[in-house]
């Protein structure tokens, strides 16, 4: 494939069949997010909040985009702006993996540390502060822009249809902000109106109601519920302790020569349980948002 730029190669990634025992015989198909240019599914979103803001006129030659992320975003939302030759201020609580923070300082982006202990929550406090200080400044803010779940619904919806145009019975995947599960499993739904939605959250995270605490999962795990939820049913809430996340980590990689992030495992770890609650010979799709190689320091596979 001949392309002029970088952008040009966001998406169209490949959905693979996982060659793993299911149960009931059901066949698990993963969105292999890696494959983006950055790294990681947030591509899709750096592009799109970015030329939603352009569009809305929001965003002028000289605005400075300060967002507050766990580091995927982060780095989608420095690709997306290179092309626009913007500054970008990006707000990151100081727990998260230092590869990641790396990358958004090679794409050019300045990094605003929070204490780990404030969470996303004292992030997003920390970026409204940062904006109100600086006369043009844009907060795409992932947590509640629109812009978001549309992102999923109209890219990684419609290539899962295209790739599976029969039924699909479950759709498995991780919320942070939220937007990839809601605006995909929109998407699904369409096609698929009996389909189950099924969200993936880390112990310590509150979808299921839990006590918060923190997790060695990245970029899945809520402090509040992402109001994107509102937009659609949730069929169930699958909550995944690190020790197993981390254990399909270290398998895929053994079994499948598949370098996922933790957050993959989980959705793996789900997927297989979500299997047992499904007829024979159920259609189940995932997305493994990221690589594992940007969470090395974090002794991902120890």
């Amino acid at each position: 494939m001949l392309v002029d730029n970088i952008y040009q190669t966001i998406g169209n990634t490949p959905l693979m069949k996982l060659d793993i025992k299911v149960p009931n015989g059901s066949n698990i198909y993963a969105k292999l997010e890696m494959f983006n240019p950055g790294g990681s599914i947030k591509d899709r979103l750096g592009v799109n909040l970015i030329e939603d803001g352009i569009e809305k006129g929001l965003i002028k030659d000289k605005t400075t985009i300060i967002e507050p992320t766990a580091g995927n975003t982060g780095i989608g939302v420095a690709l997306a702006a290179q092309k626009y030759h913007l500054t970008v201020k990006l707000v990151v609580p100081d727990q998260f993996s230092q590869e990641k923070q790396v990358l958004m300082k090679a794409l050019g982006a300045e990094l605003i540390n929070t204490p780990a202990e404030d969470g996303i929550v004292g992030a997003i406090k920390k970026a409204r502060d940062l904006a109100s200080q600086i006369d043009d400044s844009y907060v795409p803010m992932q947590f509640v822009n629109e812009a978001n779940p549309q992102t999923y619904y109209k890219t990684m919806g419609q290539e899962i249809l295209h790739d599976i145009p029969t039924k699909i019975d479950a759709f498995v995947a991780g919320a942070g902000s939220g937007g990839t599960f809601v605006g995909t499993a929109k998407a699904l739904l369409e096609k698929n109106r009996e389909m189950k939605s099924i969200t993936v959250e880390p112990a310590g995270s509150i979808l299921n109601g839990g006590p918060k605490h923190s997790h060695r999962t990245e970029g899945i795990g809520v402090e509040f519920v992402p109001p994107f939820f509102k937009e659609i049913k949730v069929d169930d809430i699958q909550t995944i302790d690190d020790d197993d996340a981390f254990y399909y980590v270290r398998w895929m990689a053994k079994n499948l020569g598949l370098f996922a992030g933790s957050s993959s495992g989980a959705a793996l770890a789900a997927s297989l349980e979500v299997a047992r609650t499904l007829p024979s010979n159920s259609t189940i799709v995932t997305v493994f948002p990221d690589s594992s190689e940007r969470y090395l320091s974090k002794h991902i596979y120890n």
